[in-house]
C-alpha cells in the first residue's frame, strides 16, 4: 500500500497492524495534513448493511472531541478497500514506554489522569472503549496522551488472534471482544458491559505502568482467563516498593472483580489520582479478595495487632511506653491553622491576630511534606461554633493548630496548641513571649515545634529557611500587615490606593522592608490589572516592576516577591518566560502557596501556552490548599473554556452556580461559553445576571461582553446604550480599548473596532496577549481579515517560555 493513493489520501508509511486492521500514515491531499489511515481487514464488512452500520457508528465516534482522544475524521470505501481516517498522533505508544520497566509515580499519575479524562468524556457520550490497552494509548513528546480506537472493538472482527494478548471479537450476540489481559471479568464471561469495564482496563494499565508487568501473566488464553476470573492480583508494592500506598489502593480498587466494588465512574478514579499529587492526601484502601496464602499470613499477624492495640489503649503499668519508647504520635500530614484569637483586649489589634494567622500558615507552607490549608479558607471559621472534627473534615485536615496572641506595649505573647482533629486530642502546647522586634522568631519557634511534633520530613533547605529570621520595626510590621489585609479583599480603587499608602508608609520608615516592597509592586499593578481597571497600564507599569525588583534585591527568598514579579511579568510585560521562572521559584520556596498555584495554573492553562495537564495539577493543588475558595469553581470553568470546550464549561458553571449563586464571575463565564458556542441570545441572560450581581459597580470587563452579545443578537439599541455608558466612563477612568473594540465588533463597526484594537496593542492592555483562539471578546473580530495582521503584530510582543509552539499561527 505504501506509495499508493486511496481516495485523496497518499500512503506514506506503515505504522502498525493487528486484528483490527493495518494502520498507515497518509497525507490528506485535500486538506494538506497527515492522518492515520486504518485499512480494515478484507471481508470484514460483508455487505452494504454492515458497511452502513459501521458508518453510523463511526459518525458517533467522530463526535468525541477531547484533548486526550484521537479524533475520527471519516469512514469511506474505494475499490473494495474499507478505511477509517483518524487524527495522526506523533509519539510512542504507552506499550513502548512500559516495555522499559516501571514508570516514575509522577508520570503514572499524569498519564493515568489523562486517560481517565478521555474515558470520562467518552462515557458521557455513551461510548465504551472495550479494548483499552497500552498499545491504544499514544504519548506525545510533551507527555500528552491520545487514546486511540474508541469503540472499534465493537465494530471490527479481527483477522487473527495472538495467544499472549488474545483479542476476542464480536461475531454473534454475547460473544467476546477486546484484548484478554485487559478485559474485565464480566467482559470475559460474555455479559453485557458498561463503563466499568474500561475502568478495569485502566486499572490494568496503571498496574503495568507501576510494576512493569501485567497483573495476570499466564501464557495461553484459557489459563489466563481462568486466572483473571478467579485469582487476586499480586499487590503492586510487592513487585515495586517505590509504589505509594495511595496508588496501590487506586489500582486494586479499579481491578476489583465485582464491578459493584470497582470505581463506578472514570471521574471518581480521576479525582483519586488527582489527590495523589497532594502531599498528605489519603486515598481510601479498596476492599480486596485475599488468597488463602495471604489469609494465613494475615491471621498470624492479627493476634499481634490485637495485643498491640490493647497495649496502646491500656498502657498497663506503663508497659506501652517502655516497649514502644513513649506514646506513638499520630500521623499528621495536613494542617489547618485556625484564626488566631486576639486576647489583647483591643479590637484594633484584630488585624494583628489575623496577620499572625497568615504568617504562621505561610511559614508552615514552606514545608513540602505537609499540606497547610490557606488563609482564605481558615478565615471562614473565625468566630465559628463548629467542633474541631467538623472543621477538620470540611478542610481535609488531620491536625488543627489553635493559637491566641496578646500584645501589650512592645511585648507579644503567643500561645499555641496542636490537636489531633480526628480524635479531638491535644498533642502539644507551648507559650512564647518576646519583644515585638522578635515576632518573626516567635513564629519560627512555633513552626519548628509543630514540625518536630508531627515528625514531618523537613529538608535541610527548608529547615534553614525556617530558622532564618530578622528583627522588625513594630510600626513597619504593623503597617505592612494592614496593607496586606486590605489588598487581600480590595475590589475598589480607594481600597487599593489605601493599601499602596500603607506599603509606602512602611517603606518610608524602613527602606529595607522587602515584604512592603513586594506588596507595593502587587498593589500598584492591581490598579491596572484587575477587571475594574482603575488606571492606564502605562501609569503604573514601571513603578510596579521597580517595586517588585526591589523586593527581590532585598530578599531573594521571599515567595511574595516572586509571586508579585510573576504577575507583573505576565500581565504588564507579556513576558511569560520570566513569569514562569518567578512562579516556579515562589513555589520552590513555599510549596503550599495556594495563590501562586492558582495564578500559575491560570497562566499555564490559558492562551497562549495551553499546557492543560500542568495547569490542572496546579489548580488541583490550589483546591486542596484552599478548599473553600470560590476560585476553585471559577478555575474549573475557565479550564474548560481555555480548551475550547464551552459545553463542558456550561456544565461546570451550572454546578458551581448552585453552590455560589451570588458569584458574578461564574455567570460571566457562562455568558462567555454561550458566546463561544455562537449563542449570543442565550449569553445575554447570563451576562445580565453578572452585571446585576456586581451592582452598583459596572466594570467594563462585565459590560463589554454584554454589549457584544447584544450586538450579535441584533439588539442594537441595547448594545449602543452599553457603548455609550462605557465611553462616558472612559472620561473619568481608564477603560481598555479592547473592551470598547469588542462592543463595536458586535455592532459590525469593524473600522472603529480595529482602530481601538491597535490602540489596545500599543498600550499593552492586560490579558490582550491571550486573545488567540478561545477569547470570547474577539468572537466577532476574528471574522475580519485584519485579525491576522493584528495577531502578527501581537506575536512579536509576547515572550514565550523556550520550546513553546507558536500559538498565534
Amino acid at each position: 500500500m505504501v506509495g499508493k493513493t486511496v481516495s485523496h489520501y497518499r500512503i506514506l508509511s506503515k505504522l502498525g497492524g493487528g486484528g483490527m486492521g493495518v494502520v498507515y500514515r497518509a497525507h490528506d491531499e485535500h486538506l494538506d495534513r497527515d492522518v492515520a489511515l486504518k485499512v480494515l481487514p478484507a471481508g470484514m464488512l460483508a455487505d452494504e448493511t454492515a458497511r452502513s452500520r459501521f458508518r453510523r457508528e463511526a459518525l458517533a465516534l467522530s463526535h468525541l472531541n477531547h484533548p486526550n482522544v484521537a479524533v475520527v475524521h471519516d469512514f469511506d470505501s474505494e475499490n473494495g478497500v474499507d478505511f477509517l481516517t483518524m487524527e495522526y498522533v506523533e509519539g510512542e505508544t504507552l506499550a513502548a514506554k512500559v516495555a522499559a520497566g516501571p514508570l516514575p509515580e509522577e508520570d503514572i499519575v499524569a498519564l493515568g489522569m489523562q486517560i481517565a479524562e478521555a474515558l470520562d468524556d467518552a462515557h458521557e457520550h455513551n461510548i465504551i472503549h472495550r479494548d483499552l490497552k497500552p498499545a491504544n494509548v499514544m504519548v506525545t513528546q510533551k507527555g500528552r496522551v491520545k487514546v486511540l480506537d474508541f469503540g472499534l472493538a465493537k465494530l471490527v472482527r479481527p483477522a487473527e488472534v495472538d495467544a499472549a494478548t488474545a483479542s476476542l471479537a464480536e461475531t454473534q450476540p454475547g460473544a467476546l471482544m477486546g484484548t484478554v489481559p485487559y478485559m474485565a471479568p464480566e467482559q470475559l464471561r460474555g455479559k453485557a458491559v458498561d463503563a466499568r469495564a474500561d475502568i478495569y482496563a485502566l486499572g490494568t494499565i496503571l498496574y503495568e505502568m507501576a510494576t512493569g508487568q501485567r497483573p495476570f501473566r499466564l501464557k495461553g488464553s484459557t489459563p489466563l482467563i481462568a486466572s483473571i476470573l478467579t485469582e487476586p492480583p499480586q499487590p503492586p508494592r510487592a513487585l515495586n516498593g517505590q509504589v505509594s500506598p495511595g496508588l496501590e489502593a487506586i489500582i486494586l480498587k479499579a481491578l476489583e472483580k465485582n464491578p459493584e466494588q470497582r470505581y463506578q465512574s472514570a471521574k471518581a478514579l480521576l479525582e483519586d489520582l488527582g489527590r495523589l499529587s497532594i502531599p498528605g492526601a489519603v486515598v481510601g484502601a479498596p476492599r480486596r479478595v485475599i488468597s488463602r496464602r495471604w489469609a494465613l499470613a494475615a491471621m498470624a499477624a492479627a493476634g499481634l495487632m490485637v495485643a498491640l492495640a490493647m497495649l496502646a489503649v491500656l498502657n498497663i503499668g506503663g508497659l506501652r511506653d517502655r516497649l514502644l519508647g513513649g506514646a506513638v504520635a499520630p500521623r499528621i500530614e495536613s494542617l489547618a491553622v485556625l484564626p488566631v484569637k486576639n486576647f489583647s483586649g483591643d479590637p484594633a489589634q484584630e488585624f494583628f491576630a489575623d496577620g499572625m494567622t497568615d504568617e504562621l500558615i505561610a511559614s508552615l507552607a514552606q514545608i513540602k511534606a505537609v499540606k497547610v490549608i490557606s488563609f482564605t479558607s481558615v478565615m471562614h471559621y473565625k468566630g465559628t461554633n463548629e467542633t474541631l472534627p467538623q472543621i477538620a473534615k470540611e478542610l481535609g485536615a488531620d491536625g488543627i493548630v489553635e493559637a491566641s496572641v496578646m500584645r501589650s506595649g512592645n511585648r507579644v505573647r503567643l500561645t499555641a496548641q496542636l490537636i489531633d482533629a480526628r480524635q479531638d486530642r491535644h498533642l502539644w502546647a507551648s507559650n512564647y513571649e518576646r519583644d515585638m522586634t522578635d515576632v518573626l522568631a516567635v513564629q519560627s519557634d512555633v513552626v519548628q515545634a509543630i514540625a518536630t511534633e508531627i515528625r514531618v520530613q523537613v529538608t535541610p533547605q527548608e529547615g534553614e529557611r525556617l530558622k532564618t529570621t530578622r528583627q522588625v520595626d513594630a510600626e513597619v510590621y504593623d503597617t505592612t500587615l494592614k496593607g496586606r489585609a486590605i489588598l487581600e479583599y480590595a475590589t475598589r480603587e480607594e481600597q487599593t490606593r489605601q493599601a499602596i499608602e500603607l506599603f509606602q508608609k512602611a517603606i518610608d520608615r524602613d527602606p529595607t522592608c522587602a515584604p512592603a516592597w513586594a506588596g507595593l509592586g502587587q498593589a500598584l499593578w492591581f490598579l491596572a490589572e484587575t477587571g475594574f481597571e482603575f488606571v492606564a497600564p502605562a501609569e503604573v507599569r514601571e513603578k510596579a516592576i521597580a517595586a517588585a525588583e526591589k523586593a527581590l534585591e532585598l530578599d531573594e527568598n521571599l515567595p511574595e516577591a516572586h509571586e508579585a514579579r510573576a504577575l507583573i511579568a505576565m500581565d504588564a510585560e507579556w513576558d511569560l518566560a520570566k513569569a514562569q521562572h518567578h512562579f516556579e521559584r515562589a513555589l520552590e520556596l513555599r510549596p503550599g502557596y495556594a495563590a501562586a498555584h492558582n495564578d500559575y495554573g491560570q497562566m499555564l492553562g490559558g492562551e497562549p501556552l495551553q499546557r492543560f495537564d500542568e495547569a490542572r495539577r496546579h489548580l488541583y493543588r490550589a483546591r486542596a490548599l484552599d478548599p473553600l475558595s470560590p476560585w476553585n469553581d471559577i478555575n474549573l470553568v475557565a479550564w474548560w473554556l481555555f480548551q475550547g470546550r464551552p459545553e463542558k464549561a456550561l456544565e461546570e458553571g451550572e454546578r458551581a452556580s448552585q453552590t455560589n449563586p451570588t458569584l458574578w464571575v461564574i455567570r460571566w463565564q457562562m455568558g462567555f461559553a454561550r458566546l463561544l458556542l455562537g449563542q449570543p441570545g442565550q449569553a445575554i441572560p447570563e451576562l445580565e445576571a453578572a452585571v446585576k450581581l456586581l451592582h452598583p459597580d459596572r466594570p467594563a470587563a462585565a459590560l463589554a461582553p454584554l454589549g457584544l452579545a447584544y450586538g450579535l443578537a441584533e439588539r442594537r439599541s441595547d448594545a449602543l446604550k452599553i457603548l455609550a455608558e462605557m465611553e462616558r466612563a472612559s472620561q473619568k477612568r481608564y477603560i481598555s480599548p479592547y473592551y470598547l473594540a469588542a462592543v463595536y465588533s458586535g455592532l459590525g463597526r469593524m473600522d472603529e473596532a480595529f482602530r481601538l484594537l491597535d490602540r489596545a496593542l500599543d498600550q499593552r492592555t492586560p490579558w490582550l496577549y491571550a486573545c488567540t483562539r478561545y477569547d470570547p471578546f474577539s468572537v466577532a473580530l476574528r471574522r475580519d481579515p485584519r485579525w491576522k495582521l493584528f495577531i502578527d503584530r501581537l506575536r512579536r510582543l509576547v515572550r514565550l517560555p523556550p520550546g513553546t509552539p507558536n500559538p498565534y499561527s
